[in-house]
């Protein structure tokens, strides 16, 4: 499978939205917490293009990934992948590129995107009964 990056720009920022949507209410739904609004919108009032980039697979939205500075570390957030496009690989090519920095996400419990993380060296940070927080160091 041939893909790329773009940079986000702020049309963007519907299709991502429902892309996460879309992505997000399985386990949401499964944690009890999935409202089709409010799943939206916190794309919305976070969504940064500088620091986000587009995956494309011929032209086309296949996901997501945003990876914010913060003092110590680098926050992984918004990587969301289009159902189509997940189990193939995708994932993991893509976090095999940002091993140069500390990087830090969260996670919702139980989601099997949990077991791609570990695998690409994210460790278990905390946790609350919705959120696990892991982190990876640079190699």
């Amino acid at each position: 499978m041939t893909w790329s990056l773009r940079p986000a720009e702020p049309a963007d920022i519907e299709p991502l939205a429902d892309l996460r949507a879309e992505v997000m209410r399985a386990d949401l739904t499964r944690l009890g917490r999935y409202d089709d609004h409010r799943v939206r919108q916190r794309l919305r009032d976070a969504f940064t293009p500088s620091h986000t980039s587009i995956i494309e697979i011929a032209a086309a939205l296949a996901g997501s990934i945003t990876l914010r500075p913060a003092a110590d570390r680098h926050w992984l957030e918004h990587f969301y992948l289009a159902p189509q496009h997940q189990g193939q690989g995708l994932g993991s090519a893509i976090l095999a590129r940002a091993r140069h920095a500390t990087v830090s996400l969260i996670v919702l419990q139980g989601s099997p995107a949990r077991r791609l993380y570990e695998r690409h060296g994210f460790r278990y940070e905390s946790e609350d009964p919705i959120d696990v927080t892991m982190t990876r160091q640079p190699l």
